[in-house]
């Protein structure tokens, strides 16, 4: 069963490390301890957690699409017909390109927050070819 140190999960849920111990020290989240004494969480139940915590997400019951990225927009390209827009959710980069009208529409600018909501057919999926024991 693959496990996870404090600063892994923290990572992967786009949360800093201090927030995870507090949910480890408030019985939020379960962690044991390895022989160093470094607290571990258990794949599955992290991966419970997180499934657990996209239902909190109110967008995901107003639209098929479960992809959705909130972050902070980091660069609009515009010209006179279309937009590229650039959005940092956590680790994740998304670049949306739109209408001109729709970017504008939206108010989309440098430092403004939105959400990109990804709808695929077609999803690639890689690692990085570890293990985590």
């Amino acid at each position: 069963m693959p496990t996870y140190q404090i600063s892994e999960a923290a990572d992967l849920l786009g949360v800093s490390a201090d927030t995870v111990r507090r949910w480890v020290d408030s019985g939020r989240l379960a962690a044991t301890r390895d022989t160093s004494a470094r607290r571990l969480l258990d794949g599955a139940e992290l991966a419970a957690f997180m499934r657990a915590g996209a239902d909190e997400d109110p967008g995901r019951r107003l639209s098929s699409a479960r992809n959705r990225f909130r972050g902070l927009v980091t660069n609009v390209v515009r010209d006179r017909v279309m937009a590229a827009v650039e959005i940092q959710a956590g680790p994740h980069r998304v670049v949306s390109l739109m209408s001109r009208e729709a970017a504008d529409e939206l108010g989309l600018d440098v430092g403004t927050t939105a959400t990109a909501v990804v709808k695929s057919t077609n999803v690639v999926v890689e690692t990085t070819g570890g293990r985590h024991a």
